[in-house]
């Protein structure tokens, strides 16, 4: 859960106590088959087929690493480019399989989530549902098979899943009363921040798949509010949950959207949908009397059902997409996705009364979940296998000594269109960063004409200040923020500074999307840096005639590609810092303010901590308090440059390095592994196989689906 400064591709690994360290165990076959048991059998068929190539080259990389250490074991001092081959070796070995796909359920009490989670992974009642007495009270975490750990205090195990379950009802669930309307006994929940639970292998959810029942819009222990927010930023899917009755509006529905929005901007988040739960509530008459769409006379509550489901899609689809066009990027990959809207029932899901299994829609989150992990698998193992192949490349050539005084001539001139590559690059950055610098000057413009108003909207209650003055001081105990289950969450930084983030929403979304090199976007420009390098490989090993060269130039090419490929989750790590800076910095320069209005106590305090809060935001806005806050994004911008900049730098310098004669004894003889390089050329010319296999499976299974007879709907009702 820390944020770390880590660098994927980054150059050699500290070398001296790890060189000799032992790889990783592989995988049982058995263990292997278990985690497919969640696919059909024609996606099985690809996931095997990508799973065998990633596991026959890691036994390449094994072995070729068992070798290298057994031919230098005895060594004195062990060359500087042997060090960087072993150590790359060994973290492509010990490199995970697969990250989680982590897949954030958020919203309001009582919306779904658990109901929905337990349909997906086939366990009726094991998560808690949401009642008038209990609720979900922290974020739980469900997953198949093996997922990231946490050190716990705390572990539960049962063979049984409702045996689990009343295991952990004390952790997750509140009770807020009893049958009696009396405060129920106190749980254990206040004091756990996150529950884990890993389900055996599963054919319903697949193992590398983490589903995250996200409770609420945070929590009033400031620990487990931190916890709430890196937990969304780290989901690369939010499915915002909303029922059939609470969809059509209301203010928890536009903050949680808001929210999910949010996690695009400044965590890993793709891909959002909304999905609408409960359809299959529907008082039939009520309906009728209201309906305004179609001339088809309705026969049954499932018509009206399936009618309805259809006017909601469409409905909350143009929505929602309006709603991420206003703060995303034209562009974005979001706004391209066929299925914006999914309209679920859990319970028709176990008792198909009015609805078919298909029509419940959770066989159909099942594939969305089912592709997404497929898809990932696919990208993983191509360039798993691709970098593995270039460190064969390398490691072969390390017995390949002749004509390389005559090769190695050209790597001047490589240093120099690298180093003049780099430069051209810190300009492209300055040029994408500098589009986010006309939108904070406007956003900070709008902030200081509005912020009294959007302050008083936040100060001022309805029903006046009862019961107010506790969950003021709350705010102010807590530098401005304030969470609960019961009332909608407060943060008078963000909301003041909400005016530059309407501004800059659109801009900064576009910095860091993919897509075409053009514009703001970074990402892109990298990839464009990445390409030109690649490119100036291949001219050279042209124009050259690298013949007993020609692995140094596809090491080269797949080396950059290893380096630059990490620099995304880099940028990505950095994204959340650079885009909180603004309600951080305000929230630096309001912290007196909140600390002395926090003081207050005794007659009219709630009016005079208002007013307190009032005095301290006019001085300090007077004071330049959002122009400092733009400084420091754009501070937080020009770090991020930096960090780029030096970071490709040192690791290219490194790789050049390596692939010239020049140094301190780079090559020596080592042990042959030719038959390696040769199982890892066939491995690599695999790929295409494997992909080519894929696409005729699928046009198969499209044909069989398109032959295949209807399902049998339940009777009429």
């Amino acid at each position: 859960m820390e944020e770390t400064e880590d660098f994927v591709g980054q150059g050699p690994h500290p070398v001296d106590d790890d060189l000799f360290k032992e790889p990783m165990k592989k995988r049982r076959r058995s263990d292997r088959d278990q985690r497919f048991r969640a696919f059909p059998s024609v996606e099985q068929s690809a996931l095997k087929e990508y799973e065998k190539l990633e596991s026959r080259t890691r036994r390449v990389l094994s072995n070729t690493y068992q070798k290298l250490i057994h031919s230098v074991f005895l060594d004195d001092s062990i060359p500087n480019g042997v060090k960087y081959l072993i150590n790359r070796l060994l973290a492509l070995i010990e490199k995970p399989s697969l990250d989680p796909i982590y897949i954030g359920l958020f919203g309001s009490t009582g919306a779904g989530k658990s109901s929905l989670i337990n349909a997906i992974i086939q366990q009726a009642m094991f998560l808690p549902v949401s009642g008038e007495s209990i609720c979900t009270s922290c974020i739980v975490q469900v997953s198949s098979g093996c997922c990231e750990q946490y050190e716990a205090k705390i572990h539960l195990l049962s063979d049984q899943a409702e045996e689990l379950s009343v295991k952990l009802d004390p952790y997750i669930r509140t009770h807020r009363r009893d049958l009696d309307g009396e405060s129920a006994e106190t749980q254990i929940w206040p004091l756990i921040k996150h529950v884990e639970v890993t389900l055996p292998k599963s054919e319903m959810i697949p193992e590398g798949v983490v589903l995250v029942d996200i409770p609420g819009t945070g929590d009033f222990n400031s620990k487990r509010d931190e916890m709430w927010k890196k937990t969304i930023d780290k989901c690369s899917v939010i499915w915002l949950i909303s029922d059939i009755e609470r969809v059509s509006g209301g203010r928890a529905h536009e903050d949680l959207l808001n929210e999910s929005i949010k996690a695009c901007q400044r965590g890993f988040c793709r891909d959002i949908a909304l999905v609408v739960t409960k359809t299959d509530k529907l008082h039939l008459l009520e309906y009728l009397r209201e309906r305004k769409v179609g001339n088809q006379a309705i026969q049954s509550q499932r018509e009206a059902v399936l009618e309805r489901n259809e006017v909601i899609k469409l409905q909350r689809n143009g929505i929602l997409k309006e709603k991420l066009k206003r703060k995303l990027p034209a562009d974005s990959k979001v706004l391209e996705a066929s299925d914006l809207v999914y309209t679920v029932s859990a319970q028709e899901y176990w008792q198909q009364a009015l609805l078919t299994e298909e029509e419940t829609e959770i066989p159909k989150l099942r594939g969305y979940i089912r592709k997404r992990l497929l898809d990932k698998k696919r990208r993983m193992v191509t360039k798993y296998v691709t970098e593995a192949f270039g460190l064969l490349l390398l490691t072969d050539s390390f017995n390949c000594m002749e004509n390389l005084p005559n090769e190695f001539l050209h790597m001047s001139g490589l240093r120099r269109f690298v180093e003049e590559k780099i430069q051209l690059l810190e300009k492209v950055i300055d040029q994408c960063f500098a589009h986010i610098k006309q939108p904070l000057q406007e956003g900070v413009r709008n902030a200081k004409a509005s912020y009294r108003r959007i302050l008083g909207t936040c100060l001022v209650r309805s029903r006046g200040n009862q019961g107010f003055h506790q969950t003021l001081k709350a705010v102010c105990l807590k530098n401005g923020i304030y969470a609960s289950r019961t009332l909608a969450r407060i943060d008078l930084n963000e909301a003041i500074t909400q005016p530059i983030y309407d501004q800059i929403d659109p801009v900064f979304g576009g910095i860091f999307r993919a897509g075409k090199p053009t514009g703001s976007a970074l990402l892109p420009h990298v990839e464009a840096f990445k390409h030109s390098l690649q490119e100036k490989m291949m001219e050279i090993g042209i124009r050259s005639g690298w013949k007993y060269d020609s692995y140094k130039k596809s090491f080269l090419i797949q080396e950059i590609s290893a380096i630059l490929g990490g620099l995304e989750d880099y940028i990505l790590r950095k994204k959340r810092r650079i885009y909180e800076s603004l309600t951080t910095s305000v929230q630096s320069d309001l912290k007196p303010c909140y600390e002395e209005a926090a003081q207050i106590a005794g007659k009219k305090a709630c009016e005079r901590m208002k007013d307190v809060i009032r005095r301290g935001v006019d001085r300090q806005v007077a004071e330049g308090m959002f122009e400092r806050a733009q400084e420091r994004m754009q501070h937080q911008f020009q770090q991020l440059k930096n960090g780029i900049t030096e970071k490709v730098k040192g690791s290219i310098a490194t790789m050049l390095t390596l692939a010239s004669s020049q140094g301190d004894g780079l090559y020596k003889e080592l042990a042959d592994v030719k038959s390696e390089y040769k199982e890892m050329e066939k491995l690599h010319r695999g790929l295409r196989e494997v992909a080519e296999n894929a696409v005729l499976r699928r046009g198969m299974q499209d044909f069989l689906l398109k032959m295949s007879p209807s399902k049998v709907v339940p009777p009429k009702s």
